[in-house]
């Protein structure tokens, strides 16, 4: 077969010459080439354990989408403001619910810097179904929210508490049929529940076996328990229970996401709620993106698909992009031209960015690189 080209091409010129001589090799050809499109056929139906990431729209936390707004803020004044406060999406090409990736999808993103084939465990838990990817993304979305209003409030002096409630209670829990779904935990072993810490520190004072008082606000009534701890895998004591970080807000935040799902737009999401909490344009008419997850002690967390967010925020006009200082890394050599990737930390840090490229100095500000 190593001389396969050179006879192609001497039978080709031969069949030219006299085609009443057609040469040995046509059959061989015609056989190659069926052969060759039918592998081609064959692999693009067969799945590969990856999915593509490409760059997703962005979205003006401060504007409007399909005719409302996408920000309200009720139960404090709100202040008119103008600019752009994005947040930035990935589109996930494969994955639980989806075609398949092929050998040709992962071609084709291998000639584009602006997309990336990763493993899909890397982005979806396994075995998950597409019905629980999207109540996860509902989940963590609505929790960088709840997050990010906490933050902002704080940033403008408010003093927000914690409120520590119970997520979910197994079946085979040793507080099944005890505590509840939605119980939001206000003492446990004697001790205030400020906090997930708190909790799993009153609990590890006893030995699995041990009944411990229990009290939570359940429906508005207060209402005393008794837990039997049991014993986790690594002999640790627990009570059985998923706990969930809620807090007492003062002020009820919506933000119209659409069926975009996720915890990545939290930095953005507490920068917008304080803009519109304050008077004045915190951007200046600026059109400013980013992303990164907001945590609750105010740091900036790193996220997925950075390289993605930063076509996607491009594409949308923007010219400064806020990124997790964990993420710059994976920024390097792939910023696109005219946007400028700015680092920061916590939210402290993003704040004062936006406040630099207002007043016309984002040169000052710390970049990715």
């Amino acid at each position: 077969m190593s001389s396969a080209p050179h006879d192609l091409s001497s039978t080709t010129r031969q069949a030219v010459v006299d085609p009443r001589r057609p040469g040995r090799l046509s059959g061989t050809l015609l056989v190659g080439t069926f052969i060759t499109i039918a592998i081609a056929a064959a692999l693009s139906f067969v799945g590969l354990p990856y999915v593509v990431l490409l760059p997703g729209p962005a979205t003006n936390i401060l504007g409007e989408a399909d005719g409302t707004a996408v920000l309200t803020v009720e139960g404090a004044p709100t202040y008119p403001t103008t600019g752009n406060l994005d947040f930035t999406t990935v589109l996930v090409e494969g994955g639980p619910g989806r075609r398949k990736i092929t050998v040709f999808d992962v071609a084709r993103a291998g000639l584009r810097d602006s997309e990336e084939v990763v493993p899909v465990e890397q982005v979806y838990p396994p075995d998950a179904s597409e019905e629980q990817v999207q109540e996860e993304g509902a989940a963590e979305m609505a929790a960088s929210q709840t997050v990010a209003t906490a933050t902002a409030l704080r940033a403008l002096g408010e003093d927000i508490d914690q409120v520590v409630t119970i997520a979910a209670v197994p079946d085979a829990s040793p507080s099944a049929g005890v505590i509840e779904p939605g119980d939001v935990l206000v003492s446990v072993d004697g001790d205030p529940a400020t906090d997930p810490d708190a909790v799993r520190a009153a609990v590890q004072r006893h030995d699995p076996g041990d009944t411990i008082p229990v009290v939570v606000d359940r429906s508005g009534d207060t209402t005393s328990l008794e837990v039997t701890t049991g014993a986790a895998s690594d002999g640790s004591t627990i009570i059985g229970v998923s706990l969930r970080v809620d807090y007492d807000l003062p002020v009820e935040v919506t933000v119209n996401t659409g069926n975009v799902g996720g915890p990545s737009a939290g930095l953005m999401f507490s920068l917008a709620i304080y803009d519109v909490l304050t008077p004045g344009e915190l951007t200046g008419g600026e059109k400013i993106a980013g992303t990164g997850e907001m945590y609750d002690d105010g740091t900036v967390g790193p996220i997925g698909g950075i390289r993605q967010k930063l076509v996607g925020a491009r594409d949308a006009g923007a010219t400064v992009f806020l990124a997790p200082s964990a993420n710059c890394s994976e920024v390097v050599g792939h910023v696109p031209d005219g946007l400028q990737v700015v680092r920061v930390e916590t939210f402290d840090d993003g704040l004062a960015a936006v406040e630099k490229v207002a007043e016309g100095e984002p040169a000052s500000l710390p970049v990715c690189g």
